[in-house]
């Protein structure tokens, strides 16, 4: 009887759903890429995982980059100060940016799911102010 009640334990154990993961992203002024950050920068989540922007220094947002998410995604615009959290989905890649900050590379990129991301080209097609383009183009190089 134990083999039995072990055996389907553990076989609802495997067919249980992964539990969502939470992401927590700083919002800062300075960090180890430089001023205005995300960090980190780049995220890898699975589908339904949520990820926390959460603003560690006075006067940032979170929001979404238009063209740079899976087709069918809502953009979606956080305020300021606040804590953003964008729950991802569909598998792909989200642009985010801070906007009182964009013009000087506040972006990050969350890559949700494995294996390619079925937006990678139009997203690296997505035209950004010059030191917002350079941070991205070095997140969507991590970006499969």
């Amino acid at each position: 009887m134990k083999k039995i009640l072990g055996l389907a334990l553990g076989l609802a154990a495997m067919a249980a759903p992964a539990a969502a993961k939470d992401h927590v992203v700083q919002m800062k002024n300075s960090g180890k890429a430089g001023a205005m950050v995300f960090e980190p920068a780049f995220i890898q989540a699975a589908p339904g995982d949520r990820v926390k922007f959460v603003p560690t220094d006075p006067s940032h947002n979170a929001e979404t980059i238009n063209n740079m998410l899976p087709a069918g995604v809502a953009p979606s615009t956080g305020a300021m100060n606040k804590e953003f959290v964008l729950t991802v989905a569909k598998p792909g890649v989200y642009g985010i940016k801070c906007k009182p900050h964009y013009s000087m590379g506040m972006i990050a990129l969350v890559q949700v799911g494995k294996g390619p991301s079925p937006n990678l080209a139009a997203a690296k097609a997505v035209k950004l102010a010059p030191l917002a383009q350079k941070r991205m183009d070095a997140l969507l190089a991590q970006a499969k």
